[in-house]
């Protein structure tokens, strides 16, 4: 475990362990269950706003006790850190609909954990990335709600935070040499529309959420054109996107060192004046 996931654990627990709610189970998925960890701020004048925070790990690994910005509690956030089906256990849209069922229960909770329901992020890192980058296009797509309960709520997102994020899954796995996309459960050749209904970029249109797209211009393991992509593509449709590339940065997000930047994007786009 690197120092950064040290140092953000470390942060989270000397907060207070009685403003964290471990292993909230979201909606059970036949066998599995479906596990959040809600961070709580210290001190928030009203109902806080909440960053959803979805960990890497390439959809078949992590887990959310290293998902990014746990520690953004004390700048006056919730964070809301989710687990989801993996590919070992599930394939495509399984993963989204996960996310999607954790949006939705915390806004049918907000009111017994004070989260504003108007003020909901998606941050992700890698996998997290791609998956936080869906959230912000897709809402509303009925394909990729699932029926994970509380369908009443919405799961729509007025921010997305996507680190290095792999965009264009087919590009993706022909580069990384995959005969087999373990994300779809099939081969490439004849699954185009399962792979298209994978790209966020598929979903795009004006109403989507003003994003923050960061990358290491020296990553190896996703080419930092998949962000180049995503950011073009809202940028077309008239959506906010600030793309960061950072040099001689890899597949980290300690090297990317983006802290204040992610800061002032949530509070332009989710503070209340």
């Amino acid at each position: 475990m690197t120092r950064f996931w040290l140092l953000a654990i470390a942060l989270v627990r000397a907060a207070g362990a009685d403003r964290v709610h471990r292993d909230l189970e979201f909606r059970r998925a036949g066998d599995v269950r479906l596990l959040l960890d809600l961070y709580l701020p210290e001190s928030v004048k009203g109902p806080a706003p909440v960053i959803i925070s979805i960990h890497g790990g390439g959809w078949h690994g992590g887990s959310k006790e290293r998902s990014p910005g746990l520690d953004f509690t004390r700048f006056g956030y919730a964070v809301a850190s989710i687990n989801y089906r993996l590919t070992g256990q599930a394939a495509f849209p399984a993963q989204i609909h996960d996310c999607k069922a954790g949006v939705r229960w915390l806004r049918a909770n907000a009111r017994q954990y004070s989260l504003d329901p108007a003020r909901f992020a998606a941050w992700g890192a890698s996998a997290g990335g791609h998956l936080a980058a869906l959230l912000g296009t897709s809402a509303g797509v009925a394909a990729l709600e699932g029926d994970l309960g509380n369908l009443g709520e919405s799961s729509r997102v007025q921010a997305v935070v996507d680190f290095f994020g792999p965009i264009d899954v087919a590009g993706w796995y022909r580069y990384k040499k995959d005969a087999f996309a373990a994300l779809i459960g099939a081969p490439l050749a004849g699954n185009e529309e399962r792979l298209m209904a994978t790209d966020p970029r598929t979903y795009i249109d004006a109403r989507d959420a003003p994003a923050l797209i960061a990358h290491g211009a020296a990553d190896t393991l996703v080419p930092v054109e998949h962000s180049r992509m995503l950011h073009e593509g809202l940028r077309r449709a008239g959506v906010f996107s600030d793309l960061r590339v950072i040099p001689e940065a890899g597949h980290s997000v300690t090297a990317l060192n983006l802290e204040a930047e992610v800061r002032a994007f949530f509070d332009r786009h989710l503070r209340r004046e």
